[in-house]
């Protein structure tokens, strides 16, 4: 979750938690953080973890850089903050206002073992489409579980597009 987003929807971002999802930070105001400065990506990462600890009683332990946007400074300060770096495997781009059927058309013929979906909040037909996005993945013998349960936490390297490989 972007952290301004959740200073102005803190019910729903406690909801989302207290359901049992998982809250990773996405930054404090969505910035290119490669045009970012090594302290100044430390700055987003951390206003954005502390308003999620503070709403959900949780510490972060997740960081998606905005628009997928990683290097060497960004992928530092994840881990300087004590955050892994993540990265989706699969765009449904419904933030294209895509039916859940186009969405779906796009994950389809993607999705293997370890995908990582990439939806948003607050996009036209997104919320709406979720439980036939799930649906269908279920159908086709997938589990959906925490994004920390498919990432590598140790021995691990973190490339320049923020995928990590196993060493």
């Amino acid at each position: 979750m972007v952290g301004d987003w959740i200073e102005k929807n803190e019910e729903a971002a406690k909801k989302i938690s207290d359901a049992g999802h998982e809250i990773a930070n996405h930054s404090y105001n969505h910035p290119h953080v490669n045009n970012l400065s090594y302290d100044e990506n430390i700055e987003q990462i951390n206003k954005c973890s502390d308003l999620i600890k503070k709403i959900t009683g949780k510490p972060s332990t997740l960081y998606r850089g905005p628009y997928g946007e990683y290097n060497d400074t960004v992928i530092q300060a994840a881990e300087d903050t004590n955050h892994f770096a993540i990265q989706w495997s699969i765009d449904t781009l419904d933030y294209n206002a895509l039916t859940g059927e186009q969405m779906w058309e796009r994950i389809e013929p993607k999705l293997e073992n370890g995908s990582i979906i990439l939806m948003h909040n607050g996009t036209e037909n997104t919320a709406n489409s979720l439980e036939q996005i799930i649906t269908n993945i279920k159908n086709k013998g997938f589990e959906i579980v925490p994004v920390s349960d498919l990432i590598y936490k140790e021995n691990n390297t973190i490339d320049s597009n923020g995928v990590q490989h196993k060493q």
